[in-house]
């Protein structure tokens, strides 16, 4: 999908008008999210409560997480919340600063915990 990218790691991939979450599948295929279909993005302290401990797939069947085997180190959990969908992402970046900044700049990190 065409664009600039503004952030790159492991994880995650931001472009300008997407999202690409690196081994998001069973089958360790990626997944891209168009940012016009992303109502809000909400990040939370990693905690075991919201997924500091899930390293693939699902625990509440509403919240997936791509593969990430060192999210528990991670600071903070993002949570995407898709328009027109019942289910949402969740997922990990290598520097939360950044991403935080980035999808603040976009308008689409609605809430900090």
């Amino acid at each position: 999908m065409p664009g600039n990218i503004i952030y790159s790691d492991s994880l995650v991939e931001i472009k300008d008008n997407s999202i690409l979450f690196r081994r998001y599948s069973f089958f360790e295929r990626d997944r891209i999210v168009l940012i016009s279909d992303i109502e809000k993005i909400v990040a939370k302290k990693a905690t075991i409560w919201n997924g500091k401990f899930r390293f693939h797939g699902t625990g509440d069947f509403k919240t997936w997480f791509p593969k990430d085997f060192r999210r528990y180190k991670r600071d903070r959990i993002f949570v995407a919340y898709l328009r027109y969908k019942w289910w949402r992402i969740g997922f990990t970046v290598e520097d939360s600063e950044a991403v935080t900044r980035i999808l603040r700049g976009k308008g689409l990190l609605k809430e900090i915990f």
